[in-house]
Formats: C-alpha cells, sequence, structure tokens
C-alpha cells in the first residue's frame, strides 16, 4: 500500500500515454483490471488467454473490417490505466439513424485507476479518432457492438453473466464530466424461472401449441453449421433495423462457433417454425461466468479439468438469454409475441429439469425495444442492470 506522502509522490508524476505496440504490451493492457478490480467481489475475472485473443487481430476475425489502436496510461513505472480505440468499418456504412453511419467512430475497454488517467487516455483516443477523419466518439463498446456494449449504470451488486461487462461506479461521472452525453441504454432483466408464467401467458402458449402451423422445435448440434446459419439468416433479418446493428461476418461467425459452441446445448436453444419455414429464435447460455469466476483468469494447474467436468453437464443458478430475433414480416403482429412466449417457456422448463437452474437473465435489450421490453413485463421480470452508450461530437 502507497501511504500518504508516497501517494502525493506518485500523483505527482507525470501521466504518459502510450500505443500497445508489442506482446508484452498485450498481456499489460490484459492483466491491469485484475489489480484494479482485485477488492471488487462482483467482478468476474476473464480468462486471459480468451482476453489476449479479443486484442490480438490474428485470432479476432472482427478485426477482419476494424482498425484499432490500444493505449496504456502511465505514471512512472506504474500502469494506471488502459482504453481501446477503434474504427469498425461496417459501422461506417450503416444509417446514421441507426446511431453508426459515417464518420462515427467508438472507443472501449476503459478502466483507469484515477479520473486524471481516465481523462487522459479518452484524449488520446479521440486525438486517433480525429487523425482518421472520425468526427463523432461512440463508447464504452468493447470493442464490437457483439461483445460487451456499454457501461455499467445499474445493478453494481451482482456479478454479470457471460458476456456482460462490469464497471467502476465512478467511470460514469468520469465520462460525462468529459464532455460526453447518453446516446443509448442496454437493458438486462432477471426473473425466476422455478415460477410458472401469469396465467395470460400461460393462455397464449397453449393457443399457439394447439396451432398445427407453429412447431418449436430444438437445434441440432450435430448439424451445427446448418443451424447456424438458420438463426444467422433471422437474425440479420430481425436486427437490421436495430440501432447499433452490424451485420456479423464469416470471420466472426467462425469464431463465435469455436467459442460457444461448448456451450450449446440442443435443449437451450430454439428455432421457431410457421408453416415449415423458420421465422424466430431463441439462444440461451447457461451462465459461463459462474464457472470462471473462481478460477482466477488461469486455466493451470488444474482449473482446465475443472472447466472440461463443467461444460459436460453444466449445474448452474443463472441462464441468459442473449440473442431472440422474429423476422421483420412478424414483429408488427400478436404471432410474434405468441412465438417468444412459447420459445421462453420450453427453454424455461429445460433450464430447471436439466440444468437445476432458477434465474434467468434476458438481454441486453434496447430501452426503446417495446415489443421485446412488452413481452419481459409481461413474463414479470425486472430490471436488474443498465448499461449506457455515450456521445460525443469530436
Amino acid at each position: 500500500m502507497i501511504d500518504r506522502a508516497g501517494y502525493f509522490r506518485f500523483m505527482s508524476d507525470p501521466l504518459r500515454i502510450t500505443p500497445v505496440t508489442s506482446k508484452r504490451d498485450r498481456k499489460t493492457f490484459v492483466d491491469l483490471p485484475f489489480r484494479l478490480y482485485r477488492d471488487d467481489p462482483n467482478w468476474v475475472p476473464p480468462l486471459k488467454g480468451e482476453a489476449l485473443g479479443l486484442i490480438t487481430p490474428e485470432k479476432n476475425g472482427w478485426y477482419s473490417h476494424a482498425e484499432v489502436q490500444l493505449f496504456l496510461a502511465h505514471r512512472g513505472n506504474r500502469v494506471v490505466g488502459r482504453i481501446s480505440a477503434h474504427i469498425d468499418t461496417l459501422a461506417l456504412t450503416m444509417p446514421a439513424a441507426q446511431g453508426f453511419g459515417p464518420g462515427v467512430g467508438q472507443w472501449g475497454l476503459m478502466d483507469a485507476e484515477d479520473e486524471d488517467a481516465f481523462v487522459g487516455l479518452l484524449a488520446a483516443a479521440e486525438d486517433w479518432l480525429r487523425a482518421k477523419g472520425m468526427t463523432r466518439a461512440l463508447g464504452p463498446i468493447s470493442q464490437s457492438i457483439w461483445e460487451e456494449p456499454g457501461l455499467l449504470i445499474e445493478g453494481y451488486d451482482h456479478p454479470p453473466t457471460i458476456m456482460m461487462g462490469h464497471a467502476k461506479p465512478e467511470y460514469c461521472g468520469w465520462i460525462e464530466r468529459a464532455g460526453y452525453a447518453p446516446a443509448k441504454q442496454l437493458i438486462t432483466y432477471d426473473l425466476d424461472i422455478t415460477q410458472e408464467f401469469p396465467k395470460l401467458v400461460k393462455r397464449i402458449i397453449r393457443s399457439g401449441e394447439a396451432n398445427p402451423s407453429i412447431v418449436i422445435r430444438e437445434v441440432n448440434k450435430r448439424k451445427f453449421e446448418e443451424e447456424a446459419a438458420i438463426i444467422l439468416d433471422i437474425l440479420n433479418d430481425a436486427w437490421s433495423d436495430n440501432w447499433g446493428f452490424v451485420p456479423l461476418t464469416p470471420p466472426e461467425i467462425k469464431d463465435v462457433g469455436v467459442k460457444l459452441k461448448p456451450i450449446v446445448f440442443n435443449d437451450l436453444i430454439r428455432i421457431a417454425e410457421l408453416d415449415g419455414k423458420p421465422v424466430a429464435f431463441m439462444i440461451t447460455l447457461p451462465d459461463l461466468n459462474e464457472a470462471i469466476k473462481p478460477l482466477n483468469g488461469s486455466l493451470l494447474p488444474f482449473g482446465w479439468a475443472k472447466l472440461l467436468l463443467w461444460l459436460r453437464k453444466p449445474k448452474v443458478r443463472t441462464m441468459r438469454v442473449p440473442l431472440m430475433g422474429v423476422r421483420k414480416e412478424l414483429q408488427s403482429s400478436r404471432l410474434a409475441s405468441q412465438l417468444a412466449f412459447m420459445m421462453i417457456e420450453a427453454i424455461r422448463k429445460a433450464s430447471v429439469e436439466h440444468y437445476g437452474a432458477r434465474r434467468g437473465e434476458i438481454g441486453w435489450v434496447l430501452d426503446d425495444n417495446q415489443g421485446m421490453n412488452s413481452i419481459a413485463t409481461a413474463i414479470e421480470s425486472k430490471v436488474n442492470k443498465v448499461y449506457q452508450v455515450y456521445e460525443r461530437t469530436l
């Protein structure tokens, strides 16, 4: 621990911001949160190999359409912060009304010991984006919109689920004092899945089950690529008008498949068919964070064995629904919510009976997605976390 005199000497050291240029720098970049969050019981240490892969161009398909610069902040010999500045070239081609569009750069993976370091890192990221011709900055988005977008602003009192972020409460004030304004909120919902749904929802489900035109089926993991193609086709159609949408590219799809296949289980992913045509899907994942949190970022010496055993037949408290979609042609119809309720109910039962789960988390959901927010309300789920994306003109 630094004593008071030592603290003031440390703070008097000039702040230096340097670009990440080497493997050693990337390792330092990944290691920093382990020190900053070591006393936070609700932070989930990522597997370091996985975290390194996300910031290594050769190991992350997202880099095929992105330009990235990572930065570290130093005082003396101590690393005191980090940030990623990045430009998603596909995001530049999207309609401006959907949040991205021409001239929009992004930053993310932001952590710092103090506000001065935080502001210095933001300035470095903004300077890099300006030099690349960007006129507006969005953040935090870490790094793809499909990874961990937004800053946690509500729900610090419990750990995040798989593929969701955590942050220090003070970051919100630091970002706003740096001149950023809220752009979009992303919401997650919590529900007790051991309880049956309200009577109205159950009637809607029974009505759908009596309709011979509707089939809610499990995916077949043995046909992983075929099933993934069906889901991706529905996803790109269902989400294409959403704020922040950027289509997934083949390199990203390949990476996501490798990453998620070990936690894909047939009865936790459903495809809804109408007259034999796939029109909706719902993906549910057992909360891998429950298994990796005790490992403290490392699979050695015996972490790999514990994780492998867990993956064979996971028993979890929480299931997360990261993605759900209904084709646009049905989205304004009553059938859309009926299909959603039917898929949720099928997966709810499987989660409790086969995996011992008691809690479900749905999200993230855009704050203005009326259809999905209405479904979450109808099944009596409650908001448990809110993430904020900020923006600023450069």
